[in-house]
């Protein structure tokens, strides 16, 4: 038809599968394709065949699916990746999972950096894996140089990319989850209002692909995954989310405090992690309604599992932030109810821990009614997960702000505030009466295991009731927690994607035990979920919303 196309193929077991052109040929500040190639749209206008060695091969809009997978392929040439409305984008909205692109692109400047940040945020907008190889060193460099860059993206996350020009051979590979770009795409309502949205441009061609050789998932991955996902690798990222998070809980609760009417924020001070958060969020929110931190009255209850460490450090907490302290030992009251109940005090069954918690709601809750405030929940995301909380216990409050913040966070987000809020040249002086005390106090907190202090202290006074120990650690649960909700994966698959990430610290066995106690867990506990309280979701992860 009297064109010339630049053009792609995809072959499989020695058979052209396909031809897809180049849409958007560079003009002459790129590599000047134009000049001699047709605008793919041109070419393709007239056929959707081409004739070559004999056979009818399919040309132009195409996707290429394997049918026993699903998965499907889309090819894009070159440039068309920076097109406004790229041929990619409209081949995942037609199905596509994976665009790969063949490409010839010259090296300059900042040119690969341009490159790579495109095809994370291609892979990311339209959810999809993306692999791009260019042409290399071996190419003629009369007026340009190749690299033979190649990226392999998924989903916005840049999993493999070969370095600069070299002379040697090289492959660049790595897994892709086309598992994962679909359980992405189900949770986006964009996908499916974009197809129709889309419904009038030219319909694709599928073309059946033989079946592609999948990865088994007892297969070790070649991918690696961090061990803590909710929390991003580059540290200064994990830095300014914490203050977004915290930010973000802050503006819920002051919101909540101003929409009720409230005088009081009323909450409890273990001296653990999830009430300490609670405690800097609740007087961060009041210095965002110009309130004084005495209108947070912080409650500390002893009971009989209060080691003197914890209860020390709530007292230092308290007295720093400058919050209406108040002290209510509640070993009496519990004793009374178990001679109620005709309970054996000695027996430590779950009746002797619940009814600490329940009794510790209780006190909160009347004092909240008494004072005209609400009563501000500090249970976390990964005790929502694991039903970790005592039912109309610690598992109720009036408003939750820990609901979104799994227990990995909160030790970066306490660490986040010791670094850029109390110490350091921009810290601030005036959100304590005494920022160094706060700031030691905090650190042994971050020090101190998780407990809920149900149990009695140990011989030499220290913390008993661990509870790593009983539910295992919280660096696993997270993790479990964050792929099965943002990802779905099999138990099998989980499971090798934790070996991947757990290997140098875990044995195999060890993982496989925790993550059935996730899953037994899991979807045994959330009936607790039917009536807690509300809470602002921080993250992308949220049992709420």
């Amino acid at each position: 038809d009297n064109h010339l196309a630049q053009c792609a193929m995809l072959l499989q077991n020695g058979l052209i599968r396909g031809i897809v052109p180049k849409y958007y040929p560079t003009g002459a500040r790129g590599s000047g394709d134009s000049r001699w190639f047709s605008p793919g749209a041109e070419v393709e206008c007239s056929r959707k065949t081409i004739a070559l060695f004999g056979c009818q091969i399919p040309f132009g809009k195409i996707v290429f699916r394997d049918a026993e997978s699903g998965i499907a392929l889309g090819l894009e040439v070159d440039d068309d990746l920076f097109a406004p409305t790229s041929p990619g984008a409209k081949l995942c909205i037609a199905g596509a999972h994976i665009l790969c692109n063949s490409a010839a692109s010259p090296e300059l400047v900042g040119s690969s950096m341009r490159r790579r940040y495109s095809i994370l945020q291609k892979s990311r907008d339209c959810l999809c894996g993306y692999i791009y190889a260019s042409a290399g060193v071996f190419e003629s460099t009369s007026d340009q140089v190749y690299s033979g860059h190649c990226v392999i993206s998924e989903g916005g996350t840049l999993l493999k990319e070969s370095s600069g020009p070299s002379f040697d051979s090289r492959i660049t590979y790595s897994d892709l989850d086309f598992e994962k770009l679909i359980n992405g795409r189900i949770g986006t309502a964009g996908f499916s209002h974009a197809s129709t949205e889309n419904a009038e441009t030219p319909s694709y061609m599928e073309e059946e692909l033989r079946v592609l050789p999948l990865l088994r998932e007892d297969v070790p991955l070649m991918r690696a995954f961090s061990k803590t996902p909710f929390i991003p690798e580059k540290e200064s990222l994990a830095r300014e989310n914490s203050r977004e998070a915290f930010e973000i809980q802050s503006a819920a609760l002051a919101r909540r405090l101003s929409h009720t009417g409230s005088k009081k924020a009323v909450l409890g001070v273990s001296g653990g992690l999830d009430s300490t958060l609670a405690l800097l969020v609740t007087v961060n929110a009041m210095k965002l309604l110009n309130k004084p931190a005495s209108d947070v009255i912080a409650i500390t209850m002893p009971g009989f599992g209060t080691t003197g460490k914890t209860y020390s450090n709530a007292l230092s907490m308290m007295e720093a932030l400058g919050t209406e302290i108040r002290e209510i030992p509640i070993k009496e009251a519990v004793l009374q109810h178990f001679k109620d109940i005709a309970h054996d005090p000695s027996v430590k069954s779950t009746v002797y821990e619940n009814a600490q918690a329940r009794e510790r709601t209780q006190i909160l809750m009347d004092i909240a009614n008494m004072e005209g405030g609400i009563q501000i929940g500090t249970g976390d995301l990964s005790e929502a997960a694991l039903g970790w909380s005592t039912y109309s216990g610690d598992h109720m409050a009036m408003y939750n702000v820990n609901a979104g913040i799994p227990k990995t966070v909160m030790r970066v987000m306490i660490k986040w505030f010791i670094d850029s809020v109390l110490t350091g040249p921009n810290q601030d002086t005036s959100f304590s009466k005494d920022n160094e005390k706060l700031a030691a106090a905090l650190l042994d907190v971050l020090n101190t295991p998780v407990s809920p202090e149900l149990l009695p202290p140990d011989e030499s006074g220290e913390i008993a009731q661990k509870t790593e120990d009983k539910v295992g650690p919280y660096i696993l649960h997270d993790f479990f927690l964050y792929h099965t909700l943002r990802q779905g994966p099999s138990p099998v698959k989980l499971l090798a994607m934790a070996k991947s990430a757990f290997n140098d610290e875990y044995d195999e066995e060890f993982i496989r035990h925790w993550l059935k106690i996730f899953y037994s867990r899991f979807f045994a506990h959330q009936f607790k979920r039917s009536c807690a309280p509300e809470g602002p979701k921080v993250g992308t992860v949220s049992l709420s919303i």
